[in-house]
């Protein structure tokens, strides 16, 4: 099992950790806690709503794939630490920041 620590831009939630097992990616941890995390596309690397911020731990998830920078790209606010949780397969201890998602329209 592996800790992943969530924090929100919306400060009004509160930080949580949480344990991930193997195989699993950060939007799946994220559902299974009842995290609200936008997923529009249904988790196929085909839409930015599961934007989030990787703040530590990069190291343990997969490379970023040329398909999934480009979706970042449509992001809203993306930074150099953005990722789409939908192809976060954790394999190590990471802390995520989730964005506001209030300002998505989603699931």
């Amino acid at each position: 099992m592996y800790k992943v620590k969530f924090r929100f831009e919306d400060e009004s939630i509160e930080p949580v950790e949480l344990e991930a097992g193997d195989g699993d990616t950060v939007l799946d941890v994220a559902l299974d806690n009842n995290i609200n995390l936008h997923h529009n596309c249904g988790a196929v690397c085909a839409c930015s709503t599961c934007h989030v911020y990787i703040d530590n731990g990069e190291e343990n998830l997969p490379e970023i794939t040329d398909k999934e920078e480009d979706f970042i790209d449509r992001a809203i606010n993306p930074k150099i630490t953005s990722r789409l949780a939908c192809q976060c397969m954790i394999s190590g201890e990471i802390e995520v920041t989730i964005p506001d998602q209030s300002l998505l329209h989603g699931h």
